[in-house]
């Protein structure tokens, strides 16, 4: 196996009762799959089409949908083809760009979450200049700095990580994330502050930010009258209920891959599905459910 040119072949591991299951967890996952890309799509497609929904709220809600659809792509198909596959096995190469990828558009959700929470604040406690600071321009900055600043930080971790040689070709885990640093012969400094500053700048800061711009709608909304509060409940709690799902996930995926636990293989398997299956599926009923606005057209959508 040749580490320098990254053609080497790393087994993924972390599976559980293949031969027995494989079927079953191919359907399952097969379907869900396809769940969360309609069910998405299907909310992108009502916001995009409904020229009464391009505000800047909606169109964060668009972008991060679509946004699910990316997060779960990353992982899904890789994931279904080792389902049926004999050997559960992966490139370095392809295995770095699934850590990029995965990560990058994780990163994104956090940015975008943040820039909705902007929003909230300046409509709820601002409102009246509210049209003069989101303006086009600026929900189109927010949305382009989202994707562009992850894939900054991602890309460069990735690129020292691709330099890295390996020792060990087992990774214990269904699919590439911080897994495969454990996988490299030495521990690079370079590449540890890197990750730090990636965790920093693409989760901790906009996850600060998210909470406590909300902290402060929340302290605003009960100085004033019961209609008030009942506005900024409806537009923040389901930002809220995203943020807290995707937080848990995203440090819970960190804890898992990056330290030593006693869990047993099922239960670790369990646990790690649960990264990509609920949340990208659990989002558009969120939104569709609780803002009334998209609740009532995706109810004559599906009417019609």
């Amino acid at each position: 196996m040749d580490n320098e040119s990254n053609i080497a072949y790393i087994t993924l591991s972390g599976y559980v009762e293949m031969n027995k299951y494989r079927y079953l967890y191919f359907t399952v996952l097969f379907i869900v799959y396809v769940l969360i890309i309609c069910s998405n799509s299907t909310i992108v497609y009502i916001i995009w089409t409904d020229k009464d929904l391009h505000e800047p709220m909606y169109i964060f809600i668009a972008a991060l949908l679509f946004n699910c659809v990316l997060y779960s792509t990353t992982v899904y198909p890789k994931l279904l083809i080792d389902f049926l596959s004999e050997k559960q096995i992966i490139s370095y190469s392809a295995c770095l760009f699934q850590f990029f990828t995965f990560y990058s558009v994780g990163g994104t959700e956090f940015l975008l979450l943040a820039a909705m929470a902007f929003d909230r604040y300046v409509s709820i406690c601002n409102p009246l200049r509210y049209q003069a600071i989101m303006t086009k321009a600026t929900v189109t900055s927010f949305l382009i700095l989202s994707w562009i600043i992850p894939f900054i930080h991602l890309g460069a971790e990735t690129f020292w990580s691709a330099k890295a040689k390996l020792c060990s070709f087992n990774l214990k885990g269904i699919f590439c994330n911080n897994s495969i640093f454990p996988l490299q012969c030495v521990k690079s400094r370079l590449i540890t502050i890197m990750g730090l500053v990636s965790l920093v700048y693409v989760v901790i800061l906009p996850i600060l930010f998210t909470i406590f711009t909300y902290t402060k709608i929340l302290i605003i909304s009960f100085e004033k009258g019961k209609a008030f509060r009942r506005k900024a409940a409806e537009t923040c709690i389901p930002h809220l209920l995203v943020l807290i799902n995707f937080s848990y996930l995203a440090i819970f995926s960190i804890i898992i891959a990056r330290v030593e636990s006693d869990l047993s293989e099922t239960v670790q398997f369990v646990m790690t599905l649960q990264l990509f299956v609920y949340h990208p599926w659990l989002n558009p009923f969120i939104y569709g459910l609780k803002m009334k606005e998209i609740y009532k057209r995706l109810k004559f959508f599906l009417i019609k």
